[in-house]
C-alpha cells in the first residue's frame, strides 16, 4: 500500500508474557520527517503501545509494519538492523562507560566508519564531545537523555522511538531536548515519542495520539488537539 504511514502499529491487541490484554486494537503511527506523540492518563498502555511497535511483546492481533513490509515477527534486534532506534525510559546508558565508549557500543550493527555519525551527535549535542571522556554516570540526568538519543542514532535509524525522553528533568531541560529532537526531524528520520508532558509534547507533534486502556480515543494532528476542547479539559488540566 503506497499511501500507508512510514511506520505503523496497526490494530495492535496484546500484552505481556500470559496476562491480559493491554492494547485493544490499538493504531499508531508515523511518518518520515515527522513527531507523532502518544499521550494519555497515567495506565492508558503509551509505553506498552511504543513497545509493540518495538517488538518487547507479542502481539494477539495486528500487524506492525516498516515502509510498507511486515515486521510484525522480527525480533527487537532485528528491527533496529531494519532501522528502527529505541530509547526506554530506564537503564538506558552504560553508567561506568565513557560517553564515547556509550555511543561507540550504539555503532554495534554498522562495519563501515560510524566517525562522521559521531560528528554528527556530537554537532547536535556540544555538551557530549566536551564531556566525551567522562563517565556517562556522572553526568545530569539532562546530559544522559542526550547520552542515550546519541547512542539510537548512532545506528542510523530511519525511526526513532523515545519512551518518556524528559522525565525527570527540568522544564527548561525539557525544551531544550525537544528542540533537539525537532533539529532530528528535520533531517527526515521519523520519531515517535511517548510523553506525560502532554500539551508540551503535541505542541511539536505533526500527530497525537490519545491513549485511554489501551485504545485510541483521539487520533489528530498536535495543532488539533491542543485546541480541542474535550482533550484539554480530560488530559491536558483544561
Amino acid at each position: 500500500m503506497t499511501d500507508e504511514p512510514f511506520l505503523i502499529g496497526d490494530a495492535m491487541t496484546g500484552g505481556y508474557g500470559s496476562g491480559p490484554d493491554i492494547l485493544h486494537g490499538c493504531t499508531i503511527s508515523v511518518e518520515k520527517g515527522q513527531i507523532a506523540v502518544i499521550v494519555g492518563p497515567n495506565g492508558a498502555g503509551k509505553s506498552t503501545a511504543m513497545k509493540a511497535v518495538f517488538g518487547m511483546l507479542n502481539l494477539n492481533g495486528g500487524a506492525v509494519r516498516l515502509n510498507g513490509v511486515d515486521i510484525t515477527a522480527l525480533s527487537p534486534q532485528d528491527r533496529v538492523k531494519h532501522g528502527m532506534g529505541f530509547v526506554p525510559q530506564t537503564s538506558n546508558i552504560f553508567t561506568s562507560m565513557t560517553v564515547e565508549e556509550n555511543l561507540e557500543m550504539g555503532a554495534f550493527i554498522r562495519t563501515d566508519d560510524f566517525r562522521e555519525t559521531m560528528e554528527q551527535v556530537y554537532s547536535l549535542f556540544p555538551v557530549l564531545h566536551e564531556k566525551r571522556n567522562q563517565a556517562a554516570g556522572e553526568l545530569s540526568g539532562g546530559q544522559r537523555q542526550q547520552v542515550a538519543v546519541g547512542r539510537a542514532l548512532m545506528t542510523r535509524p530511519k525511526v526513532l522511538m523515545l519512551d518518556e525522553p524528559t522525565a525527570g528533568v527540568s522544564p527548561i531541560v525539557m525544551d531544550e531536548l525537544f528542540d533537539r529532537i525537532i533539529e532530528i526531524k528535520r533531517t527526515g528520520i521519523a520519531i515517535l515519542m511517548v510523553e506525560q508532558n502532554a500539551r508540551q509534547a503535541l505542541n511539536i507533534a505533526d500527530r497525537g495520539f490519545v491513549l485511554v486502556t489501551g485504545e485510541n480515543r483521539f487520533t489528530d494532528t498536535g495543532e488539533a488537539l491542543l485546541a480541542n476542547e474535550e482533550v484539554r479539559k480530560s488530559f491536558l488540566g483544561g
